[in-house]
Protein backbone atom coordinates (compact mmCIF):
# COMPACT_ATOMS: atom_id res chain seq x y z
CA UNK A 1 0.00 0.00 0.00
CA UNK A 2 1.36 3.48 -0.83
CA UNK A 3 1.87 5.99 1.98
CA UNK A 4 -1.10 8.35 2.26
CA UNK A 5 1.12 11.33 3.12
CA UNK A 6 3.90 12.85 1.05
CA UNK A 7 6.89 14.54 2.69
CA UNK A 8 7.60 17.95 1.21
CA UNK A 9 10.87 19.87 1.03
CA UNK A 10 9.44 22.53 3.35
CA UNK A 11 10.33 22.90 7.01
CA UNK A 12 8.98 25.54 9.34
CA UNK A 13 11.19 26.84 12.13
CA UNK A 14 9.28 27.68 15.33
CA UNK A 15 9.77 31.35 16.21
CA UNK A 16 7.06 31.71 18.85
CA UNK A 17 5.20 29.45 21.29
CA UNK A 18 2.36 30.68 23.47
CA UNK A 19 -0.63 29.61 25.51
CA UNK A 20 -3.92 31.37 26.24
CA UNK A 21 -4.44 30.47 29.89
CA UNK A 22 -7.87 32.11 30.33
CA UNK A 23 -9.64 33.09 27.12
CA UNK A 24 -12.59 34.50 29.05
CA UNK A 25 -10.23 37.06 30.59
CA UNK A 26 -8.11 37.83 27.51
CA UNK A 27 -7.33 36.42 24.06
CA UNK A 28 -3.61 37.21 24.23
CA UNK A 29 -1.23 34.28 24.70
CA UNK A 30 1.66 34.07 27.12
CA UNK A 31 5.02 33.24 25.47
CA UNK A 32 7.12 30.24 26.42
CA UNK A 33 10.41 28.67 25.35
CA UNK A 34 8.94 25.16 25.19
CA UNK A 35 5.68 23.34 25.88
CA UNK A 36 4.38 19.85 26.46
CA UNK A 37 1.81 18.86 23.83
CA UNK A 38 -0.80 16.20 24.59
CA UNK A 39 -3.78 14.81 22.73
CA UNK A 40 -5.78 17.66 24.32
CA UNK A 41 -3.45 20.35 22.98
CA UNK A 42 -0.83 22.47 24.74
CA UNK A 43 -0.80 21.79 28.47
CA UNK A 44 -2.56 24.60 30.32
CA UNK A 45 -4.08 26.07 27.14
CA UNK A 46 -7.60 27.42 27.41
CA UNK A 47 -8.48 26.11 23.92
CA UNK A 48 -7.42 22.57 24.83
CA UNK A 49 -9.58 19.50 25.31
CA UNK A 50 -10.64 16.50 23.27
CA UNK A 51 -14.06 18.05 22.67
CA UNK A 52 -15.54 21.56 22.67
CA UNK A 53 -18.96 23.22 22.42
CA UNK A 54 -19.96 24.05 18.84
CA UNK A 55 -19.72 27.77 18.06
CA UNK A 56 -21.03 30.02 15.28
CA UNK A 57 -18.12 28.96 13.04
CA UNK A 58 -19.77 25.54 12.58
CA UNK A 59 -23.35 26.74 12.67
CA UNK A 60 -24.18 25.16 9.31
CA UNK A 61 -23.46 21.74 10.87
CA UNK A 62 -24.26 21.85 14.58
CA UNK A 63 -26.51 23.86 16.91
CA UNK A 64 -24.50 26.20 19.12
CA UNK A 65 -23.34 24.48 22.30
CA UNK A 66 -23.42 20.94 20.89
CA UNK A 67 -20.42 18.93 22.08
CA UNK A 68 -18.14 18.16 19.12
CA UNK A 69 -14.58 16.97 18.51
CA UNK A 70 -12.06 19.74 19.23
CA UNK A 71 -10.09 20.32 16.05
CA UNK A 72 -9.26 23.90 17.08
CA UNK A 73 -6.75 23.08 19.81
CA UNK A 74 -4.00 25.26 18.37
CA UNK A 75 -3.63 28.43 16.33
CA UNK A 76 -0.60 28.21 14.00
CA UNK A 77 0.58 31.31 12.17
CA UNK A 78 3.26 32.16 9.63
CA UNK A 79 6.03 34.66 10.40
CA UNK A 80 5.90 35.82 6.79
CA UNK A 81 2.11 36.24 6.80
CA UNK A 82 2.23 38.16 10.10
CA UNK A 83 4.56 40.62 8.39
CA UNK A 84 2.05 41.02 5.54
CA UNK A 85 -0.77 41.67 8.03
CA UNK A 86 1.34 44.28 9.83
CA UNK A 87 2.10 45.99 6.53
CA UNK A 88 -1.59 46.05 5.65
CA UNK A 89 -2.38 47.57 9.05
CA UNK A 90 0.36 50.15 8.78
CA UNK A 91 2.05 48.96 11.97
CA UNK A 92 5.72 48.07 12.43
CA UNK A 93 5.06 44.60 13.87
CA UNK A 94 2.02 42.54 14.84
CA UNK A 95 2.97 40.57 17.92
CA UNK A 96 1.59 36.99 17.70
CA UNK A 97 0.77 37.05 21.42
CA UNK A 98 -1.81 39.80 20.81
CA UNK A 99 -3.96 37.50 18.67
CA UNK A 100 -3.61 34.38 20.80
CA UNK A 101 -1.09 32.48 18.68
CA UNK A 102 -0.07 29.02 19.85
CA UNK A 103 2.80 28.60 17.40
CA UNK A 104 4.44 30.78 14.77
CA UNK A 105 6.67 29.24 12.10
CA UNK A 106 8.80 30.69 9.34
CA UNK A 107 9.70 29.01 6.10
CA UNK A 108 6.41 27.45 4.95
CA UNK A 109 4.86 29.42 2.08
CA UNK A 110 1.10 30.04 1.94
CA UNK A 111 0.68 28.42 5.35
CA UNK A 112 -2.88 29.68 5.77
CA UNK A 113 -3.98 27.48 2.87
CA UNK A 114 -2.21 24.23 3.64
CA UNK A 115 -4.45 21.36 2.51
CA UNK A 116 -6.64 20.23 5.43
CA UNK A 117 -5.12 17.07 6.85
CA UNK A 118 -1.53 18.20 6.28
CA UNK A 119 0.88 17.23 9.03
CA UNK A 120 3.60 19.28 10.74
CA UNK A 121 6.03 16.97 12.53
CA UNK A 122 8.66 17.97 15.11
CA UNK A 123 12.03 16.21 15.62
CA UNK A 124 10.67 14.08 18.50
CA UNK A 125 7.71 12.94 16.41
CA UNK A 126 5.16 15.36 17.88
CA UNK A 127 2.65 15.79 15.05
CA UNK A 128 0.11 18.55 14.46
CA UNK A 129 -2.72 18.22 11.94
CA UNK A 130 -3.90 21.21 9.89
CA UNK A 131 -7.67 21.60 10.22
CA UNK A 132 -8.38 24.62 8.00
CA UNK A 133 -7.73 28.33 7.48
CA UNK A 134 -8.39 30.40 10.59
CA UNK A 135 -10.60 33.31 9.59
CA UNK A 136 -9.89 36.64 11.35
CA UNK A 137 -12.44 37.88 13.88
CA UNK A 138 -13.33 41.02 15.80
CA UNK A 139 -12.24 39.43 19.10
CA UNK A 140 -8.66 39.38 17.86
CA UNK A 141 -9.09 42.96 16.68
CA UNK A 142 -10.16 44.03 20.15
CA UNK A 143 -7.09 42.34 21.61
CA UNK A 144 -4.88 44.19 19.13
CA UNK A 145 -6.57 47.45 20.12
CA UNK A 146 -5.74 46.82 23.78
CA UNK A 147 -2.04 46.54 22.93
CA UNK A 148 -1.83 48.98 20.01
CA UNK A 149 -4.55 51.64 20.32
CA UNK A 150 -5.86 52.84 16.99
CA UNK A 151 -4.96 49.66 15.08
CA UNK A 152 -7.55 47.14 16.31
CA UNK A 153 -10.14 47.84 13.62
CA UNK A 154 -7.48 47.42 10.93
CA UNK A 155 -6.66 43.86 11.90
CA UNK A 156 -9.61 41.93 10.46
CA UNK A 157 -9.48 43.32 6.89
CA UNK A 158 -5.69 43.10 6.79
CA UNK A 159 -5.68 39.49 8.06
CA UNK A 160 -8.10 37.98 5.53
CA UNK A 161 -6.45 34.85 4.05
CA UNK A 162 -3.37 35.42 6.25
CA UNK A 163 -4.60 34.40 9.73
CA UNK A 164 -2.92 31.00 9.72
CA UNK A 165 -4.60 27.68 10.50
CA UNK A 166 -6.31 25.88 13.33
CA UNK A 167 -4.83 22.49 14.21
CA UNK A 168 -5.11 19.49 16.51
CA UNK A 169 -2.63 17.02 17.99
CA UNK A 170 -2.15 13.60 16.40
CA UNK A 171 0.98 12.57 18.33
CA UNK A 172 2.15 13.86 21.69
CA UNK A 173 5.56 15.35 22.41
CA UNK A 174 7.39 18.61 23.16
CA UNK A 175 7.81 21.74 21.08
CA UNK A 176 10.57 24.29 21.62
CA UNK A 177 11.68 27.54 20.03
CA UNK A 178 13.90 26.79 17.04
CA UNK A 179 12.43 23.34 16.41
CA UNK A 180 11.96 22.40 12.78
CA UNK A 181 8.52 21.20 11.70
CA UNK A 182 8.55 19.04 8.58
CA UNK A 183 5.52 19.44 6.32
CA UNK A 184 3.65 16.41 4.98
CA UNK A 185 0.63 16.76 2.68
CA UNK A 186 -2.10 14.26 1.76
CA UNK A 187 -1.20 12.16 -1.29
CA UNK A 188 -4.25 13.04 -3.36
CA UNK A 189 -5.25 15.51 -6.00
CA UNK A 190 -7.29 18.60 -4.98
CA UNK A 191 -11.06 18.11 -4.84
CA UNK A 192 -12.56 19.89 -7.82
CA UNK A 193 -16.14 18.85 -8.63
CA UNK A 194 -18.01 20.17 -11.63
CA UNK A 195 -19.77 22.68 -9.39
CA UNK A 196 -16.56 24.14 -7.90
CA UNK A 197 -16.51 27.87 -7.43
CA UNK A 198 -19.97 28.11 -5.88
CA UNK A 199 -21.89 26.93 -8.95
CA UNK A 200 -24.19 23.89 -9.29
CA UNK A 201 -23.53 21.34 -6.58
CA UNK A 202 -23.05 23.89 -3.79
CA UNK A 203 -25.90 25.12 -1.63
CA UNK A 204 -24.19 28.31 -0.40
Amino acid sequence: MPDIYEQTAFEGRITYIGAVTDREAALASEPSDSVRVTFEGIEGESHGGLTRPACVRVGTLHPKGTEIRNTRQLSILSEEELALIARGMGIDRLEPAWIGASIVVEGIPDLSFLPPGSRLQAPDGCTLVAEMVNHPCTLAGRSVEAHAPGFGAKFKPAAIDLRGITAWVEREGRLALGDRLTLYVPAQRPWYPEGAGGGPGFLS
